[in-house]
């Protein structure tokens, strides 16, 4: 028992990630064998427009369960009309769709800097897909965009948070090649 646990310290993955990275693999396995691979081509990742941001707090009402309208309008105006160049509030929809067509998702990222010593990369804030359209790519495709805007501003790692018990997020940045970093969420209750 003694050198089990030296050698998960050593190499720092408690056992029960194990079971997790099979989960990451098996998700990840499952994206790529999904006979509707090809709708992944078929998806258009662009900057979202004004007239998208219904569609979106429509999507994120259906999959969170709250509204939160003054939330969509405020990201907009931060990451969709202003600071292009330090973030980026992405939509996919099906190419060669017409204006106005479904959203199929979304994703928000931001480059960050310094925060408590940590050097510029990029945050992935927000990632939403439709959910009668997941394990078609769209998720990938995002998160692939995204990581092309982080790039062209000059970072070359980025970070996301996950809530412990979300393991579709879990699975699927995972499945992404992310892993724990390197620094340790805490918080407080505030009276």
């Amino acid at each position: 028992m003694l050198e089990l646990r030296a050698a998960t310290r050593l190499v720092g993955m408690p056992r029960l990630r194990i079971a997790r990275d099979r989960e990451a693999a098996q998700f990840r396995y499952e994206m790529e064998a999904s006979p509707q691979k090809s709708a992944r081509n078929a998806v258009a990742v662009r900057r979202v427009r004004a007239s998208d941001i219904g569609q979106v707090i429509a999507l994120d009402q259906r999959v969170t369960g709250l509204a939160k309208p003054d939330y969509w309008h405020n990201a907009f105006s931060r990451y969709g009309k202003h600071r292009q160049r330090e973030g980026a509030f992405l939509v996919a929809e099906l190419r060669g769709a017409k204006s106005g067509s479904s959203i199929l998702g979304f994703i928000i990222g931001e480059v960050r800097a310094w925060e408590f010593g940590s050097a510029p990369c990029g945050w992935v804030l927000v990632l939403s897909v439709e959910p009668r359209a997941r394990l078609q790519g769209i998720g990938r495709s995002l998160f692939e965009a995204i990581s092309t805007e982080f790039k062209r501003a000059g970072v070359g790692r980025m970070r996301t948070m996950v809530a412990r018990d979300n393991r579709l997020h879990l699975m699927f940045f995972r499945s992404e090649g992310m892993l724990a970093g390197p620094y340790l969420q805490l918080e407080k209750e505030l009276d």
